[in-house]
């Protein structure tokens, strides 16, 4: 016989927040205090835990890739300072504006599109077709310095 089951209703409410914070399933194991084949064995049994945790995944990776595209290409939004003008609060609203990230941009091309800005790149050794040889295929092996 089984043993009864650990998992209430709430937890998949608690789970989507977590998620949002941006939670692995090991996080979500060690926060329920259950083993992470636990948590697997929920997302099959209970539709509403895995789809909670899909959905607060789903929201927390768009977000970030959001603000990492925002990040990457720069961006601008409205904003106020505050001054004290011989006593009287003075608001005066300006544009807040940040330039592109390069180390943003080029993390989201390595990842959006890898077979273009991946730093290792594969250059084909042909020549008309033919494959070119080694140095030690054409003049063979270097002597060696005991001979």
């Amino acid at each position: 016989m089984a043993r009864p089951t650990r998992y209430k209703a709430e937890f998949a409410e608690q789970a989507r927040k977590l998620c949002l914070l941006g939670a692995t399933d090991k996080d979500l194991a060690d926060f329920f205090e259950v083993a992470e084949t636990t948590i697997d064995n929920w997302k099959k049994a209970h539709a509403e835990f895995m789809g909670s945790i899909k959905s607060g995944k789903q929201l927390a990776d768009a977000t970030v890739a959001d603000r990492l595209y925002k990040r990457a290409t720069g961006y601008e939004h409205d904003a106020v300072k505050i001054f004290n003008n011989g006593g009287e609060e003075m608001v005066v609203p300006y544009t807040e504006r940040y330039a592109p990230d390069t180390t943003a941009a080029i993390f989201w091309l390595k990842n959006r599109q890898p077979e273009k800005w991946r730093d290792k790149q594969h250059v084909d050794h042909t020549s008309n077709g033919e494959t070119i040889k080694s140095f030690s295929e054409m003049y063979g092996q270097p002597e060696s310095e005991s001979s």
